[in-house]
């Protein structure tokens, strides 16, 4: 209790009182990822004992339109997310699109596509990207019992990549895969190393998935106390006390007084919708009962400026795309 108070004191010096951003998460290419991660049904190493449908990657129309009704229902940042290793050369002209689309409806954008180098997160930042996420998921000692397509390093160099173009960070991690307390700490040492932590950090609760290497031993061994997880997130909102922290994955599950708790802890985003991704998420109606009863309000979209703007020259009647400083 002396940590939770903790964590909502430093929370409030930081951030308005009952206050949370509302994101919503659309799977915008699923399934037959070639990485291993042993957590995730949409990797292509688990899809015969997962039977995952994989499909191919949705229309910018079934995107936007998607994008329209989570902005309608209260969401300020739309996340898409992609299952690659990293997006292809013919991918980049999608995703930049989808970008500048989701903008011109007045929501923050946010993309998860897998790793970056540094000329497709420029790209991205161009095209005025607000958020990128790419988690590091656990400690640096932990990592080679959750994945081995990629290295913790590579993860590292994405989210440099994403820095240094003038994207927002979002990265965060999964607890409750078999790692230890001091993987959770380790985890969130390396995030204050950084040269500036996060802005947005999603605190996952693992939903153990039944054909996944990690999911099935979990169900076998038993799952992490909920009371764990919100001790994560409070120690997460005291060390890094500007930036989001997320209820992610795992929400569903939890309690009225579990989720009011979290909020204690100093959580001030979550993800709206019934999805996320290919799991399941608490329903919409049972989000806005809750945070009435908690009287939590829903936070305004404050987008990124593209880095550059259509800027229309009078005396040719030409549109020049001019660098925004």
């Amino acid at each position: 209790m002396d940590l939770l108070l903790q964590a909502q004191t430093t929370h409030r010096q930081h951030f308005t009182a009952n206050e949370v951003q509302i994101s919503t998460l659309l799977s915008i290419k699923t399934g037959n990822c070639p990485e291993d991660c042993g957590y995730c049904s949409q990797s292509g190493h688990h899809r015969e004992k997962t039977e995952l449908q994989a499909e191919k990657r949705l229309d910018v129309e079934k995107v936007i339109a998607a994008a329209k009704r989570a902005k309608a229902t209260g969401s300020s940042r739309f996340c898409m997310g992609a299952a690659w290793k990293h997006p292809s050369a013919k991918d980049m002209p999608y995703v930049v699109e989808l970008v500048k689309e989701v903008k011109a409806l007045g929501l923050e954008t946010c993309m998860t596509l897998g790793m970056l180098d540094s000329n497709q997160a420029t790209q991205l930042a161009d095209a005025g990207l607000d958020y990128y996420n790419h988690n590091l998921d656990t400690s640096r000692r932990y990592y080679e019992q959750v994945v081995s397509t990629r290295s913790y390093d590579e993860r590292l160099d994405t989210i440099s990549h994403v820095r240094n173009s003038g994207i927002n960070v979002c990265s965060g991690n999964i607890v409750g895969m078999g790692e230890s307390r001091e993987d959770r700490v380790d985890w969130l040492y390396e995030l204050i190393k950084m040269s500036k932590a996060p802005e947005s950090i999603p605190v996952n609760l693992l939903v153990p998935i039944k054909g996944t290497p990690i999911g099935d031993k979990v169900l076998a061994d038993g799952e992490l106390s909920v009371m764990e997880w919100i001790r994560t997130i409070a120690v997460t909102r005291i060390c890094c006390p500007t930036s989001y922290v997320r209820l992610s994955a795992g929400r569903e599950s939890l309690s009225d007084g579990e989720q009011a708790l979290a909020f204690m802890a100093g959580a001030n985003s979550f993800f709206y919708g019934d999805k996320l991704l290919t799991t399941g998420n608490a329903s919409q109606a049972s989000d806005n009962r809750l945070m009435q009863e908690l009287g939590l309000s829903a936070q305004l979209a404050a987008p990124r400026t593209p880095k550059h703007v259509p800027v229309l020259d009078v005396m040719s009647g030409q549109q020049l795309h001019v660098l925004a400083e």
